[in-house]
Formats: C-alpha cells, structure tokens, sequence
C-alpha cells in the first residue's frame, strides 16, 4: 500500500486494527480457558465482548468510508497473540502462569493503545468527527482494561505467585538451620571425645613400687 497522504495513512492504520482485533477475539477464549484466577479468567471474557463491538465499530468506519477493512495483517498483534499462546503452553504453578497471561495481554493493551491513539488522532485532523468519537471510546475502553489487569495482578496473583518464592526460601532456610545445627551438635561431640582424650593423656602412670 502506498502511502502518499494522511488519509492512506489513517487507513492502513484502521486496517491494521482490525486485523489485530479480529485476532483477539480468536486469541482471547484460548487466554480465559488457560487462566486460573476467576477474576482473570472473567476478565479476559469481558474483554472478548469488548473486542467484539471493538471489531463492529471498525466495521461501522470503514462502511462511511466506502472502504474494506480486509486484505491487511497486522504483523506486530500476530507476534503478540504467538507470545500468550506460547505462556498458555506453559506448565508450572497456576498463580505463575496467570501473571505471566497477564504480562502478555498487557503488552497487547499498550500496542492497542498506542495505536487507537494514533488513528483517532488522524481522523481528528481529517475532519472525521465521527469516526474519532468511536475511535475514543474504543481507546478509553482498552486503557481501563489495561487498568483492569494491573489491578488483578497486584491485589492478588502477583501476590500468590510470590508466596510460592517466599515458601521455597523459608523451606531452603530451614534446611539450612537443620544443617546448621547438625554441625554445631557434631562440633560439640567432637569437643567432649577431644577434652576426655586430653585428660586421659593428661593423666600420670602410677609409680612402680
């Protein structure tokens, strides 16, 4: 596609966020099922139906601009969607893989974010009044589920996936101390055996009469 104006611009920006959405909502069941946290999986859910009538708005834009939203792939959502389904493969320790589903869709938000910021911006300057109206509410909805996910991770997951680190030095402390203690008691009878051995060396052979 060839860029020579503002307006091409502003279109292959819309295209690129629809082939991103239309990605996510393939992506995001798959996010929901893999989650362990309810309140992480219910929050993917929401987002899907978001995402939805995220993609119908796009559809709305590109109807008043007798345009199709098709024929574009947006490479950067594509790499990103390969990042989360690459954490739910993941196998480990579930408040663990639920952070780190989390991590992944919020990188998703920010590109998101960015992206909807820079369309809206353009229609703004090409007069699409309407099209910026919609491309705000889709851009103040992605930034509050943004919030949304930083809010599950630090009043909770985060939280449970650091408990399982804070377990394992507790359990390698007690070791530890178990050793340590070991080695202090077998000092103690070295000690005892070395001092009775030195008072028995100590000690005078009687004398012959």
């Amino acid at each position: 596609m060839k860029l020579e104006s503002l307006k091409d611009l502003y279109l292959e920006q819309l295209k690129d966020l629809y082939s991103a959405e239309t990605q996510l909502v393939e992506a995001l069941p798959k996010m929901a099922e893999a989650a362990s946290a309810r309140d992480l999986r219910q929050g993917f859910n929401e987002h899907l139906r978001q995402t939805q009538e995220h993609v119908r708005r796009l559809e709305r834009i590109f109807q008043d601009l007798g345009d199709s939203p098709k024929g574009h792939t947006c490479e950067g959502m594509k790499g990103l969607v390969k990042e989360g389904e690459e954490m739910i493969k993941m196998r480990g320790e579930p408040a663990v893989i639920d952070a780190g589903l989390i991590a992944a869709a919020q990188r998703v938000e920010h590109y998101e974010i960015a992206t909807y910021g820079s369309a809206r911006t353009f229609a703004d300057q090409l007069g699409e009044k309407a099209a910026a109206k919609l491309l705000q509410q889709t851009l103040e909805e992605e930034a509050a589920a943004n919030e949304k996910l930083t809010s599950i991770a630090e009043n909770g997951v985060n939280r449970e996936a650091a408990a399982g680190d804070e377990g394992r030095v507790r359990g390698e402390g007690g070791h530890i101390g178990r050793m340590r203690g070991e080695g202090a008691r077998e000092g103690m009878r070295v000690h005892r055996t070395g001092t009775r051995s030195a008072a028995r060396g100590n000690r005078q052979p009687p004398r012959s009469r």
